[in-house]
């Protein structure tokens, strides 16, 4: 998931670049999106990793 959200800043920066506005503005929120999903997925398994062990 991780690699999608790398992934769809690239392509919102170089739509930047070459001034594609609105396909950058939703490829970045889609970066931002799946980066927290991500984020949140960690999280819980590195808490469900500390439960298991105790």
């Amino acid at each position: 998931m991780l690699r999608y959200a790398l992934i769809f800043l690239v392509v919102a920066l170089i739509a930047a670049f070459l001034g594609f506005g609105g396909v950058a503005g939703a490829a970045a929120s889609i970066a931002q999106i799946l980066f927290y999903i991500f984020l949140a997925i960690f999280v819980i398994s590195l808490i469900m990793s500390f439960v298991k062990r105790a």
